[in-house]
C-alpha cells in the first residue's frame, strides 16, 4: 500500500509540475493551438492513471468477494458438523456416521482452496489463516478419523480425489501451494 501512495504523490507532483509550465508558457502558444494539446495531453494522461486504479481497485474487490464466499461456504458447511467435532471432541460411532458426508465436502472444500490458491486467485493473508485453519481441523480427532477413513478407501484414485490437500498434508502445511509447479 505505501508504494502505491508513493505513486500516487509522484503522478500528483508530475502532473501539476506540467500544469505550471503549460502555463507559464501560454505567452508563448497564444498565437497556435498547441497549449490545447499540451493540456490534452496531460489530461488523457491523469485519465489513464486513474482508469488504472479503478481496474486495481475492481480487481481487488472481485477477489475479496470471491474469497469471502467461500469464506461462507467454510462457516455453513461448519455449523452441519457437530460442535464437539470442532472443538476437539470425538464422535459416537452413531454422531460419527451422522456427520461423515459433513466431512467429507469439508474436505473437498479445503481442496478446492488449496486449488485455487496453487492458481493463484487467493491472496496471501487469506490463505495463511485457511492454511492454518485446514492444518488445525485436520488434527481435530473426528476429522483425522473421517481423513484417514477417505484417503484408504480412496488410496488407488489418489490422484483424483483431494490430491491437493493431500500434497499440502505431505509437506506438512509449509509449502506454499502458489509455488507448486
Amino acid at each position: 500500500m505505501a508504494w502505491e501512495k508513493i505513486i500516487y504523490w509522484i503522478v500528483g507532483v508530475l502532473v501539476t509540475l506540467t500544469v505550471l509550465v503549460i502555463w507559464w508558457s501560454l505567452p508563448f502558444f497564444k498565437q497556435s493551438t498547441e497549449w490545447i494539446s499540451a493540456i490534452a495531453a496531460v489530461v488523457s494522461a491523469g485519465g489513464v492513471v486513474f482508469v488504472w486504479q479503478q481496474l486495481k481497485i475492481t480487481r481487488s474487490i472481485s477477489q475479496l468477494e470471491f474469497e469471502d464466499l467461500l469464506e461462507k461456504e467454510y462457516r455453513d458447511l461448519a455449523a452441519r458438523i457437530p460442535t464437539k467435532a470442532l472443538i476437539g471432541f470425538g464422535l459416537s460411532p452413531r454422531e460419527y456416521i451422522e456427520a461423515f458426508d459433513e466431512f467429507f465436502r469439508y474436505f473437498d472444500l479445503s481442496n478446492k482452496q488449496v486449488m485455487l490458491r496453487k492458481q493463484g486467485r487467493v491472496g496471501d493473508a487469506t490463505w495463511d489463516s485457511w492454511r492454518v485453519g485446514i492444518k488445525f481441523n485436520l488434527s481435530l480427532p473426528a476429522f483425522e478419523k473421517a481423513w484417514h477413513e477417505i484417503k484408504s478407501q480412496t488410496h488407488e484414485q489418489a490422484n483424483e480425489f483431494f490430491s491437493e490437500l493431500r500434497k499440502l498434508e505431505v509437506e506438512k502445511f509449509s509449502i506454499d501451494p502458489k509455488s507448486w509447479k
